[in-house]
C-alpha cells in the first residue's frame, strides 16, 4: 500500500523566513496541528486537505523544478509519513528545511534536512508544550525560531538562547516579532543592546502577500 500524507497545499512562492529567506521555494504544507498558538496564521491547516501518495506530492514538487523545498504545516511531523516524504526529497537532490513547533520529537528526521525548530515563547500560549529534549538533537544544520510578543517573551528567549547554548548548538538563531503584536523596531533594539547572537527575520511573505494561502 502506498505511503499517504493529508496536505492542504502544495505551492511556488519566496521564503518568507530562515536561513533561505527571499528564495524561490516549493512549499508542502501538511494538515493538521496539535498545537493552538494564538498568533497562529495558518488556522486553515488545521483540518481538511486531500489525501496524496508520495509519488503524487513528489510528482507536484518536480513540476516546478525548484532547488528548495520547505516541508510545513500545521505540524508536519504530527504525520508520521512526514519522515519517508522528507527522506525522499532529500534523495532526489533539493535543499530541504523542516518547519516544525518543537513539540514533537525531530530525532528520526533525516540529518540531510535543516530543521527550523520553534521554541514557543509564553506569550505564544503553547508554552509548555515545548520539547526540550529537541535541544540536544540540533546540530549546526538546524535553526531555531522565537516568536515574540512581548518584551517578557524576549527575556524569556534569551534565558533560553543561554541555557541551551543555542548559538553553538544551531546553526542560526531566529527572532520575528509577533505581526501586530510587537513592532520590529523594538524588538531589533533590544538585540543591538544586549548585542545578541541572532539573526532578527520580519517574515517576508506577511508584507508580500498578507498571509494569503498559496503564497
Amino acid at each position: 500500500m502506498n505511503q499517504t500524507l493529508r496536505i492542504t497545499e502544495i505551492f511556488y512562492s519566496l521564503q518568507g523566513e530562515a536561513r533561505t529567506v527571499g528564495l524561490p521555494t516549493v512549499f508542502v504544507r501538511l494538515t493538521g496541528c496539535p498545537l493552538r498558538c494564538q498568533y497562529c496564521d495558518t488556522a486553515y491547516a488545521f483540518s481538511g486537505g486531500e489525501i496524496m501518495t508520495l509519488e503524487q506530492i513528489l510528482a507536484r514538487v518536480a513540476s516546478y523544478q525548484p532547488r528548495y523545498v520547505c516541508v510545513t504545516g500545521g505540524e508536519p511531523l504530527a504525520q508520521p509519513n512526514c519522515i519517508p516524504l522528507l527522506m525522499a526529497l532529500c534523495d532526489a537532490g533539493y535543499e530541504v528545511s523542516l518547519e516544525t513547533s518543537g513539540a514533537l520529537d525531530i530525532a528520526p528526521v533525516d540529518t540531510r534536512v535543516s530543521r527550523v525548530v520553534d521554541l514557543k515563547t509564553p506569550g505564544s500560549a503553547e508554552v509548555g508544550r515545548n520539547r526540550y529534549e529537541n535541544m540536544a538533537q540540533l546540530t549546526r544544520n538546524d535553526q531555531v525560531k522565537f516568536v515574540i510578543c512581548s518584551r517578557e517573551d524576549y527575556d524569556w528567549a534569551v534565558s533560553k538562547i543561554i541555557e541551551y547554548r543555542l548559538e553553538q548548538r544551531a546553526g542560526e538563531v531566529l527572532m520575528s516579532p509577533s505581526h501586530h503584536q510587537l513592532e520590529a523596531r523594538s524588538l531589533a533594539g533590544w538585540i543591538i543592546a544586549d548585542n545578541l547572537p541572532v539573526r532578527l527575520q520580519l517574515q517576508l511573505h506577511k508584507y508580500l502577500w498578507n498571509d494569503e494561502p498559496g503564497h
